[in-house]
């Protein structure tokens, strides 16, 4: 049994051709089940194939043809004027934001005008008319209520509840002109926005609507793992390989632990001869029985041993003899 060869591991460029071509080809494959021609109620969408492209793979060198596809949207007649109609109106809204957005140079580069003097003097001329009367009277009530309970004008008592009340009013008018202001600054933002948020409602409504087909249940083709199935088959012949030798080595084992031991191994003693191998130094291995009996034996013929290294042989009683320590010597 000759030493058996470890097989050869895969080409990296073969492997790396293999795939990049199955991947390639299931690419094309599921573009064309995909590129499925629709027709509906509004229109139809067809493709055509509109040439090609080459590729080449930078670590294989192999160029791959790739076709290119052209998608085409034919609208029904109804859908067509619609859509027509549809791109005027669109088309006058943008004209209209575009001669409208023309002022806005001039009126962004005015700043606005928030300040205070103009806007509190007219919140505390409409807060007087209110306030005013509601605190002239609340104010002669007071006066009232402390004479009336024996606390005259010019004491302490009276100094200090009419100064709570003076400062209750002062808080009123401060309350006015904050809360007032607050809202002046909010009208005038918003006066300064409407003709801003105007122009952008005309271009928000000037987007291009392209009409939708509902697209078809395509199936898709996996792509086939050929360099997972190269190296798969790699490994099962390694492991083949493996198997292979370590039977060798059990037979080559078996037959140098005969040492120099003398085994009739003449060819005549033999029958149900057949070769099953061979030693590194090519001298063949037979599986036999002996004439007259039933075990299946294993080794090699004297009469070959004989001419390849004589001195291994031996003649005892006319029949030939093999010292194996002699004959496996070196194989």
């Amino acid at each position: 049994m000759g030493k058996p060869k470890p097989p050869a591991p895969p080409d990296p460029r073969e492997t790396s051709a293999a795939q990049t071509g199955t991947s390639v080809a299931t690419a094309l494959a599921n573009a064309m089940l995909g590129n499925v021609n629709r027709v509906g109620p509004e229109g139809s969408v067809t493709y055509d194939q509109s040439g090609e492209y080459s590729f080449t793979d930078p670590y294989t060198g192999q160029t791959y043809h790739i076709p290119r596809f052209t998608e085409n949207v034919q609208l029904s007649d109804n859908q067509q004027r619609t859509y027509d109609r549809q791109q005027d109106a669109e088309f006058n809204l943008a004209d209209l934001a575009a001669q409208q957005s023309g002022f806005l140079t001039d009126y962004m580069a005015e700043p606005i005008d928030l300040s205070n003097e103009a806007t509190e003097a007219r919140l505390f001329e409409l807060g007087s008319k209110r306030l005013d009367p509601r605190f002239a009277r609340e104010e002669e009530a007071m006066r009232t209520n402390l004479l009336n309970r024996g606390i005259r004008e010019g004491s302490d008592a009276f100094s200090a509840a009419m100064g709570d009340f003076n400062q209750g009013r002062n808080d009123a008018y401060n309350q006015l002109l904050l809360t007032g202001r607050g809202q002046a600054v909010q009208e005038a933002l918003a006066q300064r926005s409407q003709p801003i948020n105007e122009i952008a409602s005309l271009l928000g409504g000037s987007q291009v609507n392209i009409p939708q087909f509902t697209g078809g249940n395509m199936p898709t083709i996996p792509t086939t793992d050929n360099a997972g199935l190269i190296n798969q088959n790699y490994n099962q012949q390694l492991q083949n390989w493996q198997i292979q030798n370590q039977q060798r080595n059990s037979l080559l084992g078996g037959l140098f632990g005969l040492g120099s031991s003398l085994i009739m191994s003449d060819k005549r003693t033999k029958e149900d001869i057949e070769k099953v191998g061979k030693t590194d130094d090519g001298q063949a291995i037979y599986k036999f029985r002996y004439k007259g009996s039933p075990l299946l034996q294993m080794g090699l013929m004297a009469q070959e041993v004989e001419k390849k290294k004589p001195g291994a042989v031996k003649e005892v009683a006319g029949i030939k003899m093999v010292d194996y320590g002699k004959a496996l010597e070196g194989a």
